[in-house]
């Protein structure tokens, strides 16, 4: 991946701080699901509740996919990514850890959060790591991609 590219998806994915995430339920139907996430440059954490749908679908078939993207006035602003990728549980303490002090910080503006974050054991913490990223800028032309592989 050229460095163009990379900074590219990397200040994407610092810009924003929510994703739709599709799974695989037991039945086949997809299921899409917004989350917010923090990253850690390519590899993005998501928090869902320890018996909740995705956590489920996932504990089935770790394949997931996800977009990332805004609203913009100008139908040629239009940027974002999408990606393939496997969600795996993060298991150990510190990095889980590490992940709850992280979403905090993608929401400065608030003076507080208005709840307690939780603690490891009350929540599963997914790791995210691309397979392929389909990065979306209509600047460079009417429904242009950059796809990266990895």
């Amino acid at each position: 991946m050229d460095a163009e590219i990379r900074d590219k998806i990397q200040t994407l994915l610092d810009q924003h701080r929510i994703m739709t995430v599709a799974t695989l339920r037991a039945d086949g139907w997809p299921q899409a699901t917004t989350v917010g996430y923090v990253n850690d440059g390519l590899s993005l954490y998501f928090l869902c509740g320890l018996d909740s749908q995705k956590a489920a679908n996932l504990a089935r078939d770790d394949r997931l996919s996800l977009t990332i993207d805004h609203d913009t006035p100008q139908v040629m602003e239009i940027t974002g990514l999408s990606m393939a990728a496997r969600a795996q549980p993060v298991t150990d303490r510190a990095e889980a850890e590490k992940v709850l002090r992280m979403m905090p910080m993608k929401y400065p503006p608030q003076a507080s959060m208005p709840f307690a974050m939780p603690t490891p054991e009350q929540v599963r913490i997914f790791r995210v790591v691309p397979s392929v990223i389909s990065v979306l800028d209509y600047s460079k032309g009417f429904g242009h991609t950059d796809l990266v592989t990895f």
